[in-house]
Formats: C-alpha cells, structure tokens, sequence
C-alpha cells in the first residue's frame, strides 16, 4: 500500500491510498468523523476499475490533520483486534 499526499495545509489535508476500496477508506471516515476536532472529512473513489482512493480531512484548527488520521487510524486498528479476539473466543466455544 503506498500513501501519497495530495494536498497538506495546517487545517486541511488530502491523500491519495493506492490498493485500497471502500472498506479501509470507510472505516477511516467513521473514525475521523468521531473526533470532534474534525470539520468534515471523507474520501473518494475516483473510477470504479480503479484501486485508488483519495481521503480528505478538514480538522476546526485545534488539532493538524495530520494527528487527527493517526489517531484514528489507531482506533481502527484496537477496534480490528478486538473484533478478531472476540470472533476467535465466539469460534472456540
């Protein structure tokens, strides 16, 4: 997965995630939009045949975008471990 950066300013930033589809993309937008520093963001898959997708956050000035992604993206990843866990446990019994 290669992550390059569209556009970076001090309240807005856009990037582009190659070998990615909805699902990873969906799933960062949920999270983004939990944080309350978070103005609007969302994400875009350009053409259908595609395996590009661009992700776009807009933060209200209290916290980088840049923090905000990280952030959420480690969200993602606990939420994941602990659904994978729980399956694990439910698939045992």
């Amino acid at each position: 997965m290669k992550v390059n950066t569209i556009k970076q300013t001090d309240h807005e930033l856009k990037i582009e995630i190659e070998d990615s589809g909805h699902g990873l993309c969906n799933l960062l937008q949920k999270r983004l939009l939990e944080e309350r520093s978070v103005d609007m963001a969302g994400y875009d898959v350009p053409h259908p045949l595609s395996s590009i997708a661009v992700i776009y956050v807009r933060t209200k000035g209290e916290t980088k975008p840049v923090e905000v992604l990280k952030k959420a993206t480690d969200k993602a990843r606990a939420a994941n471990a602990a659904f994978g866990e729980a399956l694990d446990k439910a698939l045992k019994a």
